[in-house]
C-alpha cells in the first residue's frame, strides 16, 4: 500500500510538473526520456547478438534512432536481434512522429480530449496557427503516417521479393518506416548500395523520404489545392515546394556533372544515383547508394551544404530548414535590390519570422563549429571527415565518410550531443538551457511563414 501511494504521488508530481512546464522544456525532456528508455531496452541481453556493444554504444543507437539520424556504431542487421531491431524501429517511429504526437493520439483515442498544456506544447512543436483544431490534426498526422508507411512497406515487399531479399516482409516494413521518418537506419551494412540500379526500389524510397520530409501539413495543403477545396496554397507551402524542387534539381545536376564515380556507369544509372544521393542528403534520410568516403571533395562539400539546409518544418527531416534558408535568401536579395521588405513570390515575409531565421542559422553554425572544434581535439581524423560527421549528426542525416565506426568515447559523446541538439532544434535547446522563463511563441497567421 505504501509503495502504491508513493507511485501515485510520483505520477501526480510528474503531471503537475509537465502541466506547468514551458513547451520548449517539455520538448527537450520528452526526447531525453525517450532516449533513456530506448537505451534501457537495448541494454537487455536478448536485444543484442552475443551481448554486443557497450552502454555508450546503446545510448548512441537510441539517440540516433529517436533523433532519426541513422549514424550507428553497431550494425543494426548484424549486432541486434529481431527484438533489438523492433526497439530501434519503435524509437524511429516515435522520433519521426515527434514528441507528444503519439501520446496525444492515444489519449484522444481513450478519452477523446487533450489537456490544455499538451495542446499548447503540441501546437508549439508543429508551429500551427491558433485556429487549427489540434485534436483533428493529431489524428490526421497519425493516419497519414501509418497509411504512407503501410503503402511503402507493401510496395517494397514485392520489390524485395523480386530481388531475392531474405525476410522481405520485415525488411520492407523496417526500411519503409525508416525512409518516411528520414531516419536512414537499414538492415544492410552497405545501406542501399545493392539497389543502386534498381529503379523501382529507388523510386519508393525517394517517395517515402520526400513525403516524410515535406510533412503532413504541406501535403494536405497541396491536396486541397489540387481537388479544388482551396483556391491557393499557403506561403509556407509555396516556399517549401519551390525551394525543395530547386535544391533537388540544381544539386542533382552538379553532382552528376562533377562526380568521377558517376562517369563510369551508364547515363541513366548515373542520373539515378545522383538524384538518390542528393535526395537523401536534402531530406536528411541518410541512405546511400554511392560510397561516401570515395566521393570527391566538391561532392562532399555539396552533400554537407544539403545536410545543413535539411528538410521542411512540420516534417520528419532535420537541418536548418528550407523556409529558414529561403527567408535569409529573401533578406539578402532585398538588401541588394534596396527593397523595403523581403518578399517571396510577391508576398512579404514577416519581420518576426526573419528574426527567427537569423537566430536559428547563427546558433546552428555556432553549434556546428563547436562540435567540429571539440572533435578535432578528442578524435583523430581528418578535418574533412570530422566536419562531414558533425554536419551529418547535427542535421540528423546519418551519412558518414566511415568515421562513425572508429569513434572513441569522447567522439561518441560529442556526436550524441549533436544528434540530440539537431532533433530538438537550436533555439528550443538554447531557450531551455539559458532562459528561465520562455514567452509563448507568436502563432503564425494564415499568410505567415513557418520557420
Amino acid at each position: 500500500m505504501h509503495v502504491a501511494n508513493t507511485l501515485r504521488q510520483l505520477i501526480h508530481a510528474i503531471k503537475v510538473r509537465m502541466r506547468d512546464a514551458e513547451p520548449s522544456r517539455l520538448l527537450v525532456f520528452g526526447y531525453f526520456y525517450y532516449v533513456l528508455f530506448g537505451t534501457a531496452l537495448l541494454a537487455l541481453p536478448f536485444c543484442r547478438v552475443n551481448s554486443a556493444g557497450s552502454p555508450l554504444d546503446w545510448l548512441f543507437t537510441a539517440t540516433s534512432a529517436v533523433s532519426t539520424t541513422g549514424l550507428a556504431t553497431m550494425s543494426t542487421g548484424q549486432d541486434y536481434t529481431l527484438a533489438g531491431q523492433i526497439v530501434i524501429l519503435l524509437l524511429i517511429q516515435l522520433g519521426g512522429l515527434g514528441y507528444m504526437t503519439m501520446g496525444s493520439f492515444v489519449l484522444l483515442s481513450v478519452s477523446g480530449r487533450m489537456a490544455p498544456w499538451r495542446e499548447t506544447a503540441q501546437r508549439m512543436v508543429l508551429n500551427l496557427p491558433e485556429n487549427v483544431d489540434m485534436r483533428q490534426t493529431v489524428r490526421l498526422i497519425i493516419t497519414y503516417t501509418l497509411t504512407v508507411e503501410a503503402a511503402g512497406a507493401l510496395a517494397l515487399y514485392f520489390l524485395f521479393c523480386g530481388a531475392g531479399v531474405q525476410d522481405a516482409g520485415w525488411s520492407a516494413l523496417f526500411h519503409s518506416v525508416s525512409a518516411f521518418c528520414t531516419a536512414g537506419f537499414g538492415l544492410y551494412d552497405d545501406s542501399m548500395s545493392a539497389f543502386r540500379d534498381n529503379v523501382p526500389v529507388n523510386a519508393v524510397i525517394c517517395a517515402l523520404s520526400i513525403l516524410g520530409a515535406m510533412g503532413f501539413l504541406i501535403v494536405s495543403d497541396l491536396w486541397k489545392s489540387i481537388v479544388g477545396r482551396t483556391l491557393k496554397i499557403t506561403l509556407t507551402t509555396r516556399i517549401i515546394v519551390v525551394s525543395t524542387l530547386a535544391i533537388l534539381v540544381a544539386s542533382c545536376l552538379l553532382l552528376r556533372v562533377e562526380e568521377p564515380l558517376l562517369k563510369s556507369g551508364g547515363v541513366g544509372e548515373g542520373w539515378l544515383a545522383a538524384f538518390f544521393q542528393v535526395m537523401t542528403a536534402s531530406t536528411t534520410v541518410g541512405f546511400n547508394t554511392l560510397p561516401i568516403d570515395q566521393l570527391s571533395n566538391a561532392s562532399t562539400l555539396l552533400l554537407m551544404v544539403l545536410m545543413l539546409v535539411g528538410g521542411s518544418p512540420a516534417g520528419t527531416g532535420g537541418g536548418i530548414k528550407t523556409t529558414t534558408v529561403t527567408a535569409l535568401w529573401a533578406m539578402m536579395v532585398s538588401v541588394i535590390r534596396h527593397s523595403p521588405e523581403p518578399c517571396f513570390a510577391g508576398r512579404a515575409i514577416p519581420e518576426a519570422r526573419r528574426r527567427i531565421a537569423v537566430a536559428t542559422t547563427l546558433f546552428y553554425i555556432l553549434m556546428l563549429c563547436g562540435g567540429v572544434y571539440l572533435m578535432c581535439i578528442f578524435q583523430k581524423a581528418t578535418l574533412l571527415d570530422i566536419s562531414f560527421e558533425c554536419a551529418s549528426a547535427l542535421g540528423t542525416v546519418g551519412l558518414s565518410r566511415g568515421l562513425t565506426g572508429s569513434l572513441n568515447e569522447a567522439g561518441k559523446i560529442i556526436i550524441i550531443a549533436l544528434m540530440f541538439a539537431g532533433r530538438i532544434g537550436p533555439l528550443a535547446l538554447a531557450g531551455t538551457l539559458f532562459v528561465r522563463k520562455m514567452p509563448h511563441p507568436e502563432a503564425p497567421k494564415a499568410e505567415d511563414v513557418v520557420i
